[in-house]
């Protein structure tokens, strides 16, 4: 197997919370409570932390290298770092990715560096952070906000999706996940192409607006606007507050 088709795990430690059983929902969310069968029990459910990385929010990172404003990539992180506080307390399984490839660049795709080198950030290339979207260096690492802890999941990513090229779709399976609440960034890019990836294999997923964030404001609105349509056509919309006020201990069984 290569390195991208292995999920990084760390040694699984119950959280305080995992003992006690909780709920969530239903969420108020756009355009349905969420989810559709009104309730999940939070061991089926888990937060995905998509690419919050040094590269993606970082200063000398990838995306600060061409130009963006990272303060709107860095945006979610505060609501991202309560709402990991929380999952943690009530047993969530929390998944982290990260997106990168191999230190000699066997696995990145002609076109896709020749886009990056038009803008001045070629993967591969060196820089403040070390080689630009390879694994192992410090930009590829996950920024201390929202860093994993002890016993959460860690996949790494060639692409912009969760599911491309990784064993992504196993370990929920394997760890009976149904449902998937979405954070990270960009939610234009891998957020969105991952909640598309996860709604056609038949998740349940919610994104938070304000766990999210993208290197254009427009492209934000636009990607949280597109899940909304026809009915919830990936899934639904929501804030981290919203999540967190919906969750409830059930009764002992």
């Amino acid at each position: 197997m290569t390195d991208t088709e292995i999920a990084q795990v760390a040694p699984r430690s119950p959280s305080t919370g995992s003992a006690r059983r909780w709920s969530v929902g239903p969420v108020d969310a756009r355009p349905y409570a969420w989810p559709f069968d009104r309730a999940v029990d939070t061991r089926h459910l888990a937060v995905m932390c998509v690419d919050w990385q040094v590269d993606f929010c970082g200063f000398g990172g990838y995306v600060d290298r061409m130009g963006y404003d990272i303060g709107l990539t860095r945006a979610g992180l505060p609501a991202t770092a309560r709402l990991l506080e929380h999952a943690r307390e009530t047993g969530m399984t929390v998944i982290h990715t990260r997106e990168g490839h191999a230190p000699d660049l066997g696995d990145l795709p002609a076109n896709k560096r020749w886009r990056s080198a038009q803008i001045g950030a070629e993967i591969g290339s060196d820089g403040p952070c070390g080689r630009v979207l390879v694994r192992g260096e410090p930009g590829w690492e996950i920024v201390p906000e929202v860093a994993p802890a002890v016993g959460e999941f860690i996949v790494d990513k060639p692409g912009k999706g969760a599911f491309y090229a990784t064993n992504l779709d196993l370990l929920l399976r394997t760890n009976h996940i149904t449902h998937l609440v979405l954070t990270g960034i960009t939610t234009d890019v891998c957020v969105h192409t991952t909640m598309r990836e996860a709604n056609d294999r038949g998740y349940e997923c919610l994104i938070l607006a304000d766990c999210t964030g993208a290197t254009d404001p427009s492209n934000h609105d636009a990607a949280l606007r597109m899940v909304t349509m026809q009915g919830g056509v990936f899934g639904a919309v929501a804030q981290s507050g919203d999540v967190i006020a919906a969750t409830y201990r059930k009764e002992s069984q």
